[in-house]
């Protein structure tokens, strides 16, 4: 972590911002996700039992759903088109993409307005969850409060990511898992340097919530154990029956979303709207069980489904039915514009599928007892790791918030949710979250959540030349040589020039004038090679306390080839932020995509122009503007953080109208000779002019 030198705004005490200020203000994400999570789950019951008062002793008919569901869908869609659209849907996605492509810059608004909209559309009897909306909130209270304090882009983006799982810990009382989803769905990676900030916030979230509405274990289910080894068998059948159904469940879902997206206006919530309506409606006309499935969460069946025995009334094929109700239904519901998650929907889906498979496997399975409630968990975990590609999250989170504390379904959890993972990825690539911003022409792009550091090789940045000492060679004569090269140590090499050990002043120190170099040098010094990554050399030297390795040939370890340093790390470094600019770059063609008035244009760097002998990270291009390629005579280079441009070089920019404008003004106030007209020629939005064109 790096050491914060200024004073914190509103930190009276702390003058420093080091790591203790960075947790500290973690956990006060994390306390303010848990408020923020008990008012979600405070307003949707107070809207849920003002509406069931309302069909219970009003009406007193289902069909009065017809005319509830749709209105309160359209005016959660009237405050999020109104006050904040991107809190329209799930919450997950947009909290991706504000990480993706904003930095984990989200609206302090976002938070009030997904709580009041959430609460109309879940408790107004819209199908779905409040995983999702409890995630956004936290998202953008990391946000505001990260930016409050001023902190850098990936401290913020820490926090978005803190905020986001510490939402799942309050939401389910589930810090481990809230943990979990945060690093693998929000973020993308299991990044050590994430880690300390995500697990504070969530075990602050957590504890917040549950001293306000209570331990909220809402799916305990009773303890299950693998009655026999073959039943693995059909729990990996089960996963496949999971990926049957996972697949038309995302397809039907990038469906209706596309629906909802043509259909302009209140009709958008009024249309679908009426489909969830329908569906709960005949539902509850045949429904005996008690719970609904498709009204709200359906976390009440759910929890029927994984306490389930012999004894289950519900026939199998009445549950699989209910499960693609739930499916329509939550599908509409995220369509129309609502505020609701689809996480819960999803874990409803694969306990009915699972409930259903035990059931049908009851009364013909002759190995042992099987429970199909234990199959109803293990389906709600192959689902969510099926649609969210997210195996860890999926075991983890179904074993805390259904109260699993025994290991009795650890390997078929295990076992099937990484098959689905498995499975899903073969045929539909896309997940539950980056499907949706798929849609919206967003593809992210995998990277490495490791020090920038890790991409540049130890080859690249060593001393190659090192001062190198034999191991006969006087102390004295080896100080006045490293004084005379303002160096501290140096490797020492035996006769044959094998590498032996190393030398530095603070070993000279302590010898005596006639010591020589092997008497006072440290033996068989640690090494590293020239394919050595920088990050893992500076681990090493950090660990040692040295402020140098010797590098050897990787074929022969006692043969040196060079000497790396910490000053050689400074080289590394900008090599590395060379090479992160093309991440930046893909982050700006990402925007740009989304603005319906960006073009490709060309212009010619003039003589004595800003851009001329400079390379591309050092100049300051005009927002709204991205590179794309540079054509140099009859050689065309895809440009990177240090690629040089040169006065004549045909550079190809993705922009808007108003960044081509000021690139125009820049270029012909710094020219050489202002009279000079610079040719920028515009193209229609597409592909990028042809490199061979004039």
């Amino acid at each position: 972590m790096q050491q914060w030198t200024e004073k914190i705004p509103g930190f009276g005490a702390l003058t420093e911002r080091e790591t203790g200020a960075f947790l500290l203000i973690s956990t006060v994400v994390g306390v303010a996700v848990g408020l923020g999570a008990a008012g979600l789950i405070w307003a949707i019951e107070w809207v849920s039992q003002g509406v069931d008062w309302l069909v219970e002793e009003w009406a007193g008919t289902p069909l009065v759903w017809l005319a509830v569901i749709p209105v309160l869908l359209t005016v959660s869609w009237a405050i999020s088109a109104r006050f904040a659209p991107h809190t329209m849907g799930s919450g997950i996605a947009e909290s991706i993409e504000a990480l993706a492509l904003h930095g984990g810059r989200i609206r302090f608004l976002t938070w009030p307005v997904k709580l009041v909209t959430s609460a109309i559309t879940i408790g107004g009897g819209g199908s779905g969850g409040r995983e999702g909306p409890v995630v956004q909130i936290g998202a953008s209270l990391g946000s505001s409060i990260a930016r409050r304090f001023g902190l850098g882009e990936d401290m913020v983006r820490s926090l978005v990511a803190a905020g986001a799982g510490a939402g799942i810990g309050a939401s389910f009382h589930a810090p481990i898992a809230g943990m979990l989803f945060a690093l693998e769905v929000i973020l993308g990676t299991l990044s050590v340097r994430h880690l300390s900030s995500v697990v504070l916030a969530s075990v602050a979230a957590a504890v917040t919530a549950s001293a306000i509405v209570g331990e909220d274990e809402i799916l305990t289910a009773r303890p299950y154990e693998l009655g026999d080894p073959r039943e693995l068998l059909l729990y990996m059948g089960l996963a496949i029956l999971v990926i049957a159904v996972a697949i038309p469940f995302l397809r039907l879902i990038e469906r209706a979303d596309i629906l909802g997206e043509r259909l302009k206006g209140p009709s958008r919530p009024l249309t679908l709207g009426l489909v969830t309506a329908g569906i709960a409606v005949v539902e509850l006309t045949f429904n005996d069980s008690g719970a609904s499935g498709v009204l709200r969460s359906g976390q009440d069946l759910l929890a029927q489904f994984i306490n389930a025995d012999s004894t289950f009334v519900l026939a199998w094929w009445a549950v699989a039915l209910i499960a693609v109700m739930k499916m329509v239904a939550s599908a509409s519901t995220h369509a129309s514009g609502g505020s609701a998650g689809l996480f819960m929907p999803s874990l409803v889906v694969g306990g009915a599928i699972g409930v259903s498979f035990g059931g049908a496997f009851d009364s013909i399975w002759t190995f042992s007892d099987l429970q199909p409630g234990a199959f109803a968990v293990v389906g709600m975990a192959t689902m969510f790791a099926a649609v969210a590609r997210a195996p860890l999250t999926s075991i983890l989170i179904v074993f805390e918030i259904t109260g699993t504390r025994n290991y009795g379904l650890i390997l078929p959890l295990m076992l099937s949710a990484t098959l689905a993972t498995f499975l899903a990825d073969r045929f539909h690539p896309l997940s539950l979250y980056t499907g949706a911003l798929a849609r919206k022409g967003i593809n992210l792009s995998k990277q490495g959540e490791v020090d920038i550091l890790d991409t540049i090789p130890i080859g690249d940045v060593m001393t190659g030349s090192p001062m190198r000492v034999r191991d006969t060679t006087p102390v004295l004569t080896i100080r006045d040589e490293l004084d005379k090269r303002r160096s501290h140590g140096a490797p020492v090499i035996d006769q044959d020039g094998r590498l032996v050990g190393i030398i530095t002043m603070t070993d000279i120190a302590k010898a005596s004038a006639d010591a020589k170099a092997a008497d006072v040098m440290t033996p068989r010094p640690v090494t590293v090679t020239p394919t050595t990554p920088v990050s893992e050399a500076l681990e090493r030297m950090a660990a040692l306390g040295v402020g140098r390795l010797p590098v050897v040939d990787t074929e022969d370890p006692t043969r040196l080839v060079g000497l790396f340093r910490r000053e050689d790390a400074v080289s590394a470094y900008h090599r590395a932020l060379g090479s992160s600019t093309g991440d930046e770059m893909h982050r700006s063609r990402l925007r740009l995509r989304t603005d319906p008035g960006a073009r490709y244009y060309e212009f010619r760097i003039p003589p004595g122009s800003f851009p001329d002998r400079r390379v591309v990270k050092e100049v300051t291009w005009p927002e709204g503007s991205t590179l794309v390629s540079v054509r140099r005579g009859t050689l065309v280079l895809v440009p990177t953080g240090t690629t040089e441009l040169l006065a004549g070089d045909v550079v190809t920019v993705f922009g808007t109208e108003g960044s081509e404008r000021r690139l125009r003004e820049r270029l012909t106030a710094a020219a050489e000779d202002p009279t000079v007209e610079v040719t920028i020629e515009m193209s229609a939005l597409g592909d990028p002019p042809d490199p061979d064109g004039p």
